[in-house]
């Protein structure tokens, strides 16, 4: 399921004369999928890396290229403009860069920027060299210092067969780059500690007791707190996935760990939200050696794990702490139980057994309750989408929250 933030929106998308320009044409099918509206505008030097119809067939939509043809739009520039939520320039030139940044506007594209009051999102793409020289920088610095929006390039192989920082950055962390331009800023200000995955808890060097989490969940909260402007510390579990974008990522393995990470960051959170499948459960002992397989049955013993959600909602103070309840049976009563003897403000529950909300999906069916007792039921929606509604409760509750502390003062 795609996310709806780029849903009809209106997306220019800038197109330069760089060898990276063949990677726009992916970024306009992604764009589309995700059901934005695409118009690419091309300076002259672009069209002699990808041609224009390549754009067309790809948007739907005509492509811009002459400042000076007017057969689709009155004034090209000005009329590109209107409707847009946003403009997007990738690859961008040092060229294009030190336009933007100088005020000139003498093609179709530098014009079309002079033009926008939506934000503009920069994607540089060059050799190293160009990349890293002293001009280039104080362009760029200009530009962030007036509001212009920059995902920085990567660093891999170039074109011209060196190896340095310069290459346009994947696509991943374009669209992440766009999706966070589009997202309102409602959590500046907060710092939300995340926790994520599952944990580890090892038998000897070869095997260890785990559960089926993937991490998803509690990776998507992490995204779109730090896309909505808060500052995010993700702590994770051993997954397969890669680090959000702009998010501090600490990795640990076992529930001890996990519990240190935590509490060496509780103080600075504002809001902690508890989404990893900690193990209940660890090894009595840890065998130093692989445990060797016998005739004999082997019977583990087994010692709790500490309860990091209780002990870390025991003493919040002011912080918000949000749960997760994942059951296979009685789903309502056993996440109030635990909401309440927890001390959370907001426990957000899922059914193991529903299609759709379990592990390793990218999907989740979530009942919210805070501690009011309010149960909201939420369809099944992306992880991403269910992350946006369970940030949505939390700024409620930051609001409600600073308003009594106004009135108190």
């Amino acid at each position: 399921m795609q996310s709806a933030i780029l849903k009809e929106k209106h997306v220019i998308l800038g197109v330069t004369g760089g060898i990276a320009a063949y990677k726009a044409a992916e970024l306009t099918r992604e764009l589309v999928k995700a059901g934005a509206l695409v118009r690419v505008v091309m300076t002259e030097n672009a069209t002699r890396f990808v041609t224009p119809l390549t754009f067309q067939v790809l948007s739907g939509h005509p492509v811009f290229t002459d400042m000076f043809k007017q057969d689709v739009y009155d004034i090209n520039h000005i009329s590109l403009t209107a409707e847009a939520s946003l403009m997007v320039i990738a690859p961008a030139t040092a060229n294009i860069i030190g336009k933007i940044a100088s005020g000139i506007a003498d093609d179709l594209l530098s014009t079309t920027v002079m033009a926008m009051k939506a934000p503009v999102l920069i994607c540089p793409a060059m050799n190293s060299r160009m990349y890293g020289n002293p001009v280039v920088q104080a362009n760029i610095n200009r530009l962030k210092d007036l509001g212009y929006l920059f995902v920085p390039p990567g660093y891999g192989e170039l074109a011209c067969k060196t190896e340095g920082e310069g290459r346009l950055a994947d696509l991943a962390f374009i669209m992440e780059g766009i999706k966070k331009a589009l997202t309102p800023k409602d959590l500046t200000g907060e710092r939300v500690l995340v926790t994520a995955g599952p944990t580890r808890e090892a038998l000897d060097p070869v095997r260890f007791i785990s559960n089926h989490s993937t991490g998803k969940m509690g990776y998507a909260l992490a995204q779109v707190a730090a896309r909505r402007g808060a500052e995010v510390v993700l702590v994770s579990g051993p997954t397969h996935l890669e680090p959000p974008v702009g998010v501090e990522t600490v990795k640990v393995s076992s529930a001890r760990e996990m519990r240190e990470a935590v509490l060496a960051r509780k103080k600075w959170a504002t809001v902690i939200v508890k989404a990893a499948a900690v193990a209940d459960y660890r090894p009595a002992m840890q065998s130093p050696q692989k445990i060797k397989k016998t005739e004999q049955e082997l019977t583990l013993h087994l010692e709790r794990n500490p309860d990091i959600l209780a002990e870390v909602a025991k003493d919040k103070g002011e912080r918000i702490v949000v749960g997760f309840a994942m059951e296979t049976e009685a789903l309502l009563n056993e996440a109030a139980k635990k909401l309440k003897e927890k001390h959370l403000d907001l426990i957000c529950a899922n059914d193991l057994s529903e299609p759709g909300a379990g592990f390793a999906v990218d999907t989740n069916r979530l009942s919210l309750i805070d501690a009011d007792g309010k149960i909201e039921h939420l369809p099944l929606m992306s992880k991403e989408e269910a992350a946006f509604h369970i940030l949505d409760r939390i700024k409620e509750m930051i609001d409600a929250r600073r308003k009594r502390r106004e009135r108190r003062n």
